[in-house]
């Protein structure tokens, strides 16, 4: 490990991962993006999302400095205890909306509930500080944990950190690639499906990194990390069901 010489077999739980959780973040962030330039104005809504990426390339450095100075053992048990835990709250909340526990995500809703919001907030005359406000929130917020994200699926590894961030690039690139293409929410995005596959490979990597952190010796060392994907994946499976019956039962009740 630390190395930067990294095969693409090894590489591919990373770079999907990356991409994966780094597109349906970006995909949040666009839509209240879209919504804020439409109502308030593109040179406010764009200069704040902007800004933010800039200082989110300021934080990556920031952290990336810092993380050199902390044991490696210690790393992967810090951001492989965070990853599993943002991965199952993941995985739950997908799990759930499969069963039709709770209601999916709809950007096409959130968008709508964006633009009445901007509509309602008054507008004085030149920079427009709300626009930039906003834009600036939604893409630090989102972008905070696509930084995450990356950090820790490449914690300790130069090479996966390297492809992670490559990823996590694709999706954005993708993102406003589709933004300045059709000009509104990407409702047709299967987000629920992408956060359900999300929540595996997030999970995954967080358990290999708590069991490197802890000097477990996983077998076939980065090749543990598929198996760990198909594991989670199954039970995830299985529990789509189980939480579904359980509903319906539960409405039976109630409705009795």
């Amino acid at each position: 490990m630390g190395t930067l010489d990294i095969g693409w077999t090894h590489a591919a739980p990373s770079v999907a991962a990356a991409f994966l959780a780094s597109f349906v973040e970006f995909v949040e962030a666009l839509t209240v993006i879209l919504a804020v330039g439409s109502v308030r104005g593109w040179r406010g809504a764009l200069s704040g999302a902007a800004a933010a990426l800039v200082a989110l390339m300021g934080i990556v450095f920031v952290l990336g400095t810092a993380l050199t100075h902390i044991p490696l053992n210690l790393i992967q048990l810090l951001v492989g205890s965070l990853l599993l835990l943002f991965g199952l709250r993941w995985l739950r909340k997908a799990i759930l909306r499969s069963a039709g526990v709770i209601p999916l995500h709809d950007e096409t809703v959130a968008f709508a509930k964006e633009t009445e919001a901007m509509r309602h907030l008054g507008r004085g005359s030149g920079w427009d500080r709300v626009a930039f406000g906003a834009s600036f929130q939604i893409t630090m917020l989102e972008g905070a944990e696509v930084v995450f994200i990356v950090i820790a699926i490449g914690a300790g590894d130069a090479g996966r950190l390297m492809t992670a961030g490559l990823g996590a690039l694709a999706a954005l690139v993708l993102v406003i690639l589709l933004g300045l293409i059709i000009h509104r929410p990407l409702s047709s995005v299967p987000e629920n499906a992408l956060k359900f596959v999300v929540g595996v490979l997030l999970s995954a990597f967080g358990s290999f990194w708590v069991g490197e952190g802890i000097g477990l010796d996983w077998p076939g060392s980065d090749w543990s990390i598929p198996g760990l994907i198909a594991g989670f994946l199954i039970i995830a499976w299985l529990a789509v069901p189980i939480c579904r019956s359980q509903a319906a039962r539960r409405f039976a009740m109630v409705s009795e």
